[in-house]
């Protein structure tokens, strides 16, 4: 998941007009400056994918509570297929459709952030790093102060996350020089494999 995230938030940078899927405070940044410049196009540029990863949020929470019940297939696979479909469909998408590309990667990665919050019982992001980031340096300190091996491995989890999305990022970077703005598919089938890894899990691992 951390590298489908970081190879997201590249290819929506680099092949989409400079636009971040999920670094959403980095949209913030640009739009607060073309507000100021009032460069009103450049803003609904940022604000677009800014609102469509709000009603990701909110969808994934709805599909939560409507099908957390369900026992043939976990909730969040069904994130993963909706995903994985919107995905696909941008990778269709040619340069002159980059307003929408970017809206609807950035509703696909607000429903993975809402929908994967928690590793071996911690809280984490995979499709960002500043959460990531502060966490595990907390717990690699207290690790170091307080001499606790447990402290070390959930510091160990949270840098494997950041080591992952960093992957990601590089390879779809990389990668779009070669297959522009198809690099998005490689992206599917990281989830792909993340949905087929789902139905080896115990059951109580899915909670």
């Amino acid at each position: 998941l951390s590298i489908s995230g970081g190879l997201q938030d590249a290819y929506t940078y680099i092949c989409r007009g400079e636009v971040f899927a999920n670094a959403q405070t980095g949209n913030i940044v640009l739009l607060s400056q073309s507000l100021v410049e009032r460069k009103w196009s450049t803003v609904i540029h940022y604000l677009i994918p800014l609102g469509f990863f709000a009603m990701g949020i909110v969808v994934a929470e709805g599909i939560r509570q409507k099908y957390k019940n369900v026992q043939r297939i976990h909730w969040r696979q069904l994130v993963l297929l909706m995903e994985m479909l919107l995905l696909l469909v941008v990778g269709f998408l040619p340069t002159a459709c980059d307003l929408l590309a970017n809206a609807m990667v950035s509703f696909a990665c607000a429903m993975q952030v809402q929908s994967f919050r928690t590793v071996r019982g911690s809280a984490y992001a995979s499709t960002m790093c500043i959460g990531n980031l502060r966490s595990g340096t907390d717990h690699f300190y207290k690790a170091v102060t307080e001499k606790k091996k447990e402290e070390l491995k959930i510091a160990a989890i949270y840098l494997t996350a950041i080591g992952s999305f960093t992957i990601g990022a590089a390879c779809g970077g990389h990668l779009a020089n070669y297959f522009s703005y198809r690099t998005i598919w490689i992206s599917c089938g990281l989830l792909i494999l993340c949905f087929l890894l789902m139905l080896i899990k115990e059951e109580d691992d899915l909670e």
